[in-house]
């Protein structure tokens, strides 16, 4: 594996249950409950579970994400009109480990159908190693998750994983839609394919293959396509780096020619800016699509995910 990183928490095993019928309607960003929409009503924990669960349920679902958008998601707490939301919800789409709010107020919840898009697919233990030694963990959850990575919808292939197992949910839930779920569960995963080609082409013929983050967030996306990620944080993309890390990060970029430190749109650029600068690269955008907002460089997964690969490419030489 040549993904050098630190440990960070981790979407652990979880199971997509029975089906149940509730009604909710909410107010988008705080989860409420209403009275009826007559459609299957998702209550999803943050962007890139709304996108699927919008995008395979089409128009027979009414979707709620509890994270608004421009909220960081992993700080996420919720209000306790969301948590009773979750009770009258037909289905929750959720990333176990990535949000613990969220996992307390599944626990809880009664709602039949639970889908954890983490035991849809496989996941890893992304590791750090700096200057030929393994870096410690990043915090005591990291040691209880074992080091998982959750971020497996930066990878086009876990992504459609996901989505098959989120399609099979939805129909069994709610099987008299059941070939639309099914329909646009295929149109979807034929799209994230034409995704993963677009990467792979693209960065088949690089100059470098090593790329600095403020977030530990792309991990599977590094591996996927032979590329090295080296995190500036762990899982929290606002912790501060400890000085030997900088350092450790500034002999990392000489040696590898490393030329740009990315940072993301939801957090602040400050700490990518004193990295850069303090090593001379240049910084640049590299979205962990954790929710789109007026400054995300698209409208949706596809779009940003096309800008992620431009900003790769021009970071590292693509010939």
């Amino acid at each position: 594996m040549n993904v050098r990183r630190r440990l960070i928490s981790a979407a652990a095993v979880g199971a997509v249950t029975a089906l149940g019928i509730g009604t909710l309607t909410a107010c988008s960003g705080d989860g409420a409950a209403a009275a009826g929409t007559g459609k299957f009503d998702v209550v999803t924990s943050f962007y890139p579970m709304t996108f699927l669960a919008e995008r395979i349920g089409g128009s027979h679902v009414h979707v709620t994400s509890l994270t608004t958008p421009g909220q960081e998601p992993h700080d996420l707490e919720l209000s306790p009109r969301q948590i009773g939301g979750l009770e009258k919800a037909d289905a929750i789409l959720y990333l176990k480990n990535l949000q613990p709010a969220v996992d307390r107020a599944v626990a809880q919840s009664t709602a039949g159908t639970k889908i954890d898009a983490a035991s849809l697919t496989t996941l890893e233990n992304h590791g750090t190693e700096v200057g030929g030694h393994a870096a410690a963990h990043d915090s005591h959850d990291d040691e209880e998750s074992g080091g998982k990575d959750p971020h497996i919808w930066l990878d086009p292939v876990r992504y459609a994983q996901v989505a098959r197992g989120v399609g099979h949910a939805f129909a069994k839930a709610d099987p008299k839609h059941a070939a639309d779920y099914e329909k646009n569960t295929a149109e979807l995963v034929e799209r994230l394919g034409g995704l993963d080609r677009q990467f792979r082409d693209g960065l088949a013929h690089t100059a470098d293959k090593v790329f600095i983050t403020t977030h530990a967030a792309f991990g599977y996306l590094a591996e996927r396509y032979g590329l090295t990620e080296e995190a500036i944080s762990g899982l929290d993309p606002e912790s501060e780096p400890s000085a030997a890390r900088v350092k450790d990060l500034e002999r990392m970029a000489r040696a590898d020619g490393v030329t740009t430190v990315f940072y993301e749109t939801l957090v602040s650029d400050e700490t990518a800016k004193t990295v850069a600068h303090d090593t001379g690269l240049r910084t640049d955008v590299l979205d962990p699509i954790e929710g789109i907002t007026g400054k995300s460089r698209g409208t949706d997964y596809f779009a940003v995910q096309r800008a992620n690969l431009k900003a790769l490419q021009r970071a590292l030489g693509a010939k």
